[in-house]
């Protein structure tokens, strides 16, 4: 048993992901309501043996914090780039031989009735997967068992993905924070 699948164990929760292991994949990931889901995704992600990507404010890469999230698979974000951020990981996708990246649509914690279409965009543009995946507080399981391929038609794209979790408000650790 690794050290993931014990720390996963151990706090009682199980999963369910059962999509193919890709060498490159966006993972959206939804409710996203608590600091939470990044440490439970992550332990149940690497319980498998898989490595997962994920991006952060760059402010959180410092000296000595940033060899940690970088080993934990951490790409730094810097949002006063003038870089668009969906080219950048496009290019990331193209260049590295394995990136699978979580991203969370909400774009934040709180409830928002828009969702960031920026994964959407990335996964068409670099050709890859859209896995499917949910953090349910309420049955204490991470899942992730469906995947589609974008159609490059971003609003509709994007209407598939919201009803795939339209039903999942209660599984949010906050569910008054999410808006499916």
């Amino acid at each position: 048993m690794n050290i993931w699948k014990a720390c996963f164990n151990l706090i009682g929760w199980s999963q369910e992901i059962t999509v193919p292991y890709h060498d490159k994949a966006v993972i959206c990931v939804a409710p996203h309501t608590s600091n939470w889901d990044f440490i439970i995704g992550l332990l149940a992600y690497r319980s498998l043996g898989r490595k997962a990507n994920f991006l952060m404010k760059d402010f959180w890469f410092f000296f000595p914090l940033k060899y940690l999230l970088r080993y934990l698979g951490g790409i730094p974000v810097n949002r006063k780039s003038n870089n668009s951020l969906t080219t950048t990981i496009t290019e990331d996708f193209k260049r590295f031989s394995h990136l699978n990246l979580a991203i969370t649509p909400e774009g934040t914690r709180k409830a928002v009735e828009t969702w960031k279409t920026g994964f959407l965009r990335i996964a068409y543009n670099a050709g890859v997967p859209v896995q499917l995946g949910v953090i349910d507080y309420k049955n204490k399981k991470v899942i992730i068992k469906d995947e589609f391929i974008p159609s490059g038609d971003i609003e509709n794209d994007l209407k598939i993905v919201r009803h795939y979790y339209s039903n999942l408000r209660n599984a949010a650790k906050h569910p008054d924070n999410f808006i499916p």
